[in-house]
């Protein structure tokens, strides 16, 4: 089935035609899965990078830390799942275009330049951030650009060659690593083919060990995202939806797992193993999420993550941007929330958070939905 524009599995042309209709009708799940992934993001960890070392929140707060190089804990699958949730609004927001009389060549266009605004947006963010000028591919929104982009024009074939193309994608990325071994091995973390690469093109290496041709392998996190957000829009009766979504999940999560055996789980390479196996965790956050407000009903208490969700690329920059002035300016009135003891800085992180949260809520009461 092919309709001239971009197709993705599970959707029938009719989904094009009602997409104004769907759209009143919003996934509030998504929102709120959308929401809590910004939040996590904009949150510094709350503040539980201070207490790394604690004899009692030591073992909490490694959780709210990446993993040292193989292996994940929570805190490794926010990104993938910010990854996956701009996948899953791809096709909404292109069966919304289509109803509105968007063009094939349109909808390229749009596609190119939000990937642009993407790049230009994550470089002055950097800037900003490190009070220095230094051309950087690493960072969250520079690598969606580049999946969101490949994500795109993956979806406008027949969904066997998509699915075609997200197994070569995952195979080309592993073939380098391993054609191009580093002194220490395929998936060391130096001097790696990835590494190599950067140190070639942007004459540095980014701290952390990350290398920028991780979006080859991370597209595929996009696309499972674009299934699954094709899935939700489609006709199927709900409950088979989402045993649908719960057979990908046990299947990513067993694949990733099967496949480290042979390709270590690295998400700082954004190995095929960590595609896999991040995706079958992300899917499962999505699926408690449908379950928690579309199924069972929670719509209210999800409300402040729906707050978020509405504004995520706003909550992302101010995150970014306004963390270290708020907690200044917090400081003299919360004193640093010292009299609670060891959670102060947990305290603390939450105090700014809420002002950040704020400024959506503000945002959300007016309108006012920021988009790049």
């Amino acid at each position: 089935m092919s309709t001239g524009r971009s197709f993705v599995p599970f959707v029938s042309p009719a989904a094009a035609a009602s997409a104004e209709k769907a759209a009143g009708a919003r996934y509030v799940a998504l929102d709120a899965y959308r929401g809590f992934i910004m939040v996590m993001l904009a949150s510094g960890a709350f503040g539980f990078g201070a207490l790394q070392n604690h004899p009692t929140y030591g073992r909490i707060a490694a959780w709210f830390d990446h993993v040292e190089w193989t292996g994940a804990v929570f805190w490794d699958l926010i990104q993938p799942a910010f990854m996956f949730m701009v996948g899953v609004a791809m096709p909404f927001a292109l069966a919304r275009r289509a109803a509105r009389g968007a063009t094939a060549r349109q909808d390229l266009g749009h596609v190119a330049s939000r990937a642009l605004k993407l790049i230009l947006l994550s470089q002055f963010l950097i800037i900003v951030a490190d009070q220095k000028v230094r051309f950087q591919l690493i960072n969250v929104l520079s690598q969606i650009a580049f999946t969101y982009f490949f994500t795109y024009l993956i979806i406008q074939m027949r969904f066997r060659w998509q699915a075609l193309t997200a197994a070569l994608l995952l195979v080309f990325h592993s073939a380098l690593f391993f054609i191009f071994p580093g002194p220490e091995g395929a998936f060391a973390r130096t001097g790696n083919i990835g590494a190599v690469i950067d140190k070639a093109l942007l004459g540095y290496n980014y701290e952390g060990y990350y290398v920028t041709i991780n979006f080859i392998s991370s597209t595929v996190t996009t696309l499972f995202g674009a299934w699954a957000g094709s899935l939700l829009m489609g006709a199927r009766p709900r409950a088979e939806k989402l045993r649908i979504l719960a057979i990908a999940m046990v299947a990513a999560l067993l694949s990733g797992l099967a496949l480290s055996l042979v390709i270590p789980n690295v998400k700082r390479l954004w190995t095929a193993s960590w595609t896999l196996y991040s995706t079958g965790w992300v899917l499962l956050m999505m699926l408690v999420f449908v379950l928690l407000v579309d199924v069972w009903g929670w719509r209210q208490p999800v409300f402040p993550l729906v707050v978020v969700g509405m504004n995520s690329i706003f909550i992302y920059s101010l995150g970014f941007l306004l963390r270290g002035p708020v907690n200044h300016w917090l400081q003299p009135f919360t004193g640093g929330f010292q009299f609670i003891g060891a959670l102060a800085p947990v305290a603390q992180s939450c105090a700014v958070l809420a002002v950040i949260w704020y400024l959506c809520y503000w945002l959300y009461r007016h309108k006012i939905f920021i988009k790049v």
